[in-house]
Parts: C-alpha cells; structure tokens; sequence
C-alpha cells in the first residue's frame, strides 16, 4: 500500500504545517489553461501576446522547464492531475463525452486530490472545466468538490452566451464574456472562503475552439500582422491574463499570497486547427506525444517560501497530486497505488531523482501500437504519431529514439547508436502498455 507522507527533506518548510491544524495549513490554487503553449507566454515570444500578469507569475515562481502533462489531449491530462495517476488506469482515455462516456468517465472508485483536500478540512472548489463524465453519478460534486461552477467538457461550449452548471443548477449567461465570467467566480471562491483552508482548482477553457474573443481586441493583435486565427487566440489568452492577475491581486489584498501556493499549467500542447504559432520549436501538437504536444508550462510559487528560478527536473502531473499533499502536511494513504511522486524536496532545493515516465493517446479505445512514449532521463522512444482520427488497425511505424539532451527537437533517430538501451526502453514501453491495460479494463 502507498503511503505518502511528508519527507524529511522537506521538514524544514514543512515544521508548521506538519503538526498545525486544518486551518494553518496553506491554501492552494491551481489554475489549468486549455490548449495553451509554452510558447504563448510574451516573455518568450518577443512579445507577440499580452500576457503581463502570467510573465510576472512566472518571474515570482519556480518554473519547471520540464514539465510534463499526463497526456496529449484534454480529458485523459485532467484524469491523471486529480488523481496521480496514469490516465488509462482511471478510464479516462478519450476526449467526447457524447460519443465515449463509458471513455471519458473517471472510475468510481478513483479517489481525486479534492476528496483528499476535502477530508482533510479544506473547502473545495472546481470553477470551469470539468470533462471527466457526465452523468450524474460523476458530477464534481459527487467527486470531492464542495463547489462547482463550470461545465462538463468541450461539446457546444461558446464564449458568448453560454450555460454554466452552478451547483447542480443550469444557468444561462447572455451578457458576459466566459473567461472573465470563470476568473470572477474564482475570486469570489476566495472571497468567501478566506478565513479557512481552501483548495480551488481553475480550469479555464481558453484558448480552446471556439476562437472566440471581443472584436477590437483581435483586432489589436491582427495589427501587427498576426492571422486571424492567431490574433483571436492572443486575445483569448490576454482576457485569461487579466484576470489571473485579478486573482493574484485579491489574494495580496486579503493578504494570503503568504498563506496559499499558486500553481500555473495548461493540459497539452497547441491544437493544430487553430492554425501555427510559436512554440519554442518544440516538435508536434496536441494529439501528438511528441513534446510539443506534452510539454506544458509548470508555475509554482508559494511567496516567502521558495526562491523564483528555472527548475530542470522532469516533473509530470501525475507528481501534483502528491506533491501538494506533501506540502500541505497532510498525511494519506491511498487504497489506488500513485503512479505519482512528490517533488517537494525539489522546491526545497534539494536533489530528486528523476522518474521514468510514459505516455499514450489515441482516439477510442486505447491502441498502444500508435502514439506512445516513454522517457528516461534525456532518453525517448516513441511509437509514431499516425493519426488523430480513429485507428483501422495496428501502426506498423518504427519505434524511434531521440536523445533530448542533444536533440530536443526530436530529429535524429539514435537507435542504430543506441541498440541495447533501444531494446531495453522497448521492453518496458511494452511492459507498461500490458499493466495499464490491464487495470484499465479492470471492473471498478
């Protein structure tokens, strides 16, 4: 049975919280983009974005230049974030809830990082996307979340003139803005739970299709010779900075930026139908496992606490779960092995080592011939990326290997160099594929 508990490591940051009350202990915030790019940040882009409120968070936090979502499309990341764990062993695999609800649904008997939070004294909040089944049975409220505000996933969601599930109750919104509507709910979450611990999860849904944004703002970024299409993702991300930075002032002005860590990532990597834009020339897209689909912005900053700077050990999200129960000094034992570790002697500025990690996606039910990887270290074998549509049958692509520690643009296949440690990642990719699929299809 996995045990987590807070690691001597670590004890030092953690005195207080190790032996305090519920209401000592810190506040957490994580906040989730959609579809939204390393790249996106105008910090790194020359300034092609707005996105001052984001560059600052990131200015103030320990930035993880390795961080890894659990996979390359929405849904099955969110799975593997709430639970630590891969996504295919919560059956969270696929992405339309319409089409593969017996796909899209986490299992049962999953235990999510707010069933935790919430047995340990916290209040718990979900505002914005949920996308982890739909029928009643798998509502947040019924997952952990005391509150909810938002929406099951991605089907028929606009940005004008939406519906919102508030509670169990359908509400429709003609006069507003989604993004702005989500960030004042957020710092309404805050607002009413200030004077007790809280675990808010922010899940926003830009910049995801529909592109849809205020028409003087686009117009602002097609000005400076940005495409449509990229002009009203830029814009999409701008109102989505303003208002992280509402909630970042909130927390200042109730004086809790001391008291809560704040975290910052997106699900997967840019959608290719939204057109180009800058990446960091990091290969492929969502849907793909290349690391333009999985690699992800990580911001972590619990102010007074940490010293701000780039971090370079891979982290994944499987880890967040963990991680900030460990930081929280909170003592758990899971009934479902983490496939997740904690980080937080990391944050402490101690030395982790780093963990083997996998990846697969494709559409329906799983096929591990197609889209799959694994990294250890600087090395990655990949099964190809064939297609974002279903499979008819298995790929008959060769597995390739790259080292990203010379490569990270994923261009040189090293196999022929490398053939014992080619033969040997191949052995464990597949020793991974037959146990996940294996408590995939288990009954829960």
């Amino acid at each position: 049975m996995f045990r987590l508990i807070a690691f001597p490591l670590v004890a030092l940051l953690l005195v207080f919280t190790m032996s305090a009350s519920a209401e000592e202990r810190p506040n957490v915030i994580l906040i989730l983009a959609d579809d939204l790019a390393p790249g996106d940040f105008s910090s790194v882009n020359g300034g092609l974005s707005r996105t001052p409120r984001l560059d600052q968070l990131a200015a103030t936090s320990v930035q993880f230049t390795q961080a890894y979502s659990g996979s390359a499309v929405c849904a099955p990341a969110r799975a593997c974030l709430l639970t630590g764990r891969y996504p295919q062993r919560t059956g969270v695999v696929s992405l339309n809830m319409n089409k593969y609800p017996e796909l899209t649904s986490l299992y049962l008997d999953e235990v999510t990082i707010a069933d935790v939070f919430r047995e340990h004294g916290y209040r718990t909040g979900l505002i914005g996307k949920w996308h982890c089944g739909s029928r009643p049975e798998y509502h947040p409220l019924k997952r952990g979340f005391d509150e909810f505000e938002g929406f099951g996933g991605s089907v028929d969601l606009r940005y004008f003139n939406y519906s919102l599930d508030v509670n169990g109750e359908m509400v429709e919104v003609d006069d507003g803005y989604l993004t702005d509507d989500l960030s004042e709910r957020a710092v309404n979450f805050v607002r009413r739970n200030q004077d007790r611990p809280f675990f808010l999860h922010l899940a926003h849904y830009a910049p995801h299709r529909p592109l849809q944004a205020p028409e003087d703002l686009v117009a602002s970024y097609e000005r400076k010779g940005l495409p449509t299409k990229t002009a009203t993702i830029y814009a999409m991300i701008e109102i989505m900075d303003r208002g992280i930075g509402e909630l970042l002032d909130e927390l200042d002005r109730l004086q809790l930026a001391e008291k809560t860590i704040v975290l910052f990532a997106s699900d997967n990597g840019p959608d290719p139908l939204t057109g180009e834009r800058f990446n960091r020339d990091l290969r492929g897209t969502k849907y793909e496992i290349y690391e333009g689909g999985i690699r992800v912005p990580l911001l972590m900053r619990w102010s007074g606490q940490w010293d701000a700077g780039e971090q370079s050990r891979l982290v994944h999200f499987a880890d967040l779960m963990p991680t900030l129960i460990d930081l929280c000094g909170i003592t758990y034992e899971s009934k479902n092995p983490l496939d997740g570790v904690s980080f937080a002697g990391v944050l402490n500025g101690d030395d982790q080592p780093e963990p083997v990690r996998y990846w697969q996606w494709n559409r329906g039910v799983p096929n591990y011939s197609h889209n799959a990887a694994m990294r250890d270290g600087s090395w990655k074998l990949v099964r190809p990326f064939v297609s974002r549509n279903e499979l008819k049958g298995d790929s008959t692509e060769r597995p390739v290997l790259y080292n990203l520690l010379d490569d990270p643009g994923e261009t040189n296949d090293v196999s022929a160099r490398q053939p014992e440690r080619y033969r040997q990642m191949q052995r464990q990719l597949e020793e991974w594929t037959k146990s996940i699929e294996k408590d995939r299809t288990r009954q829960p």
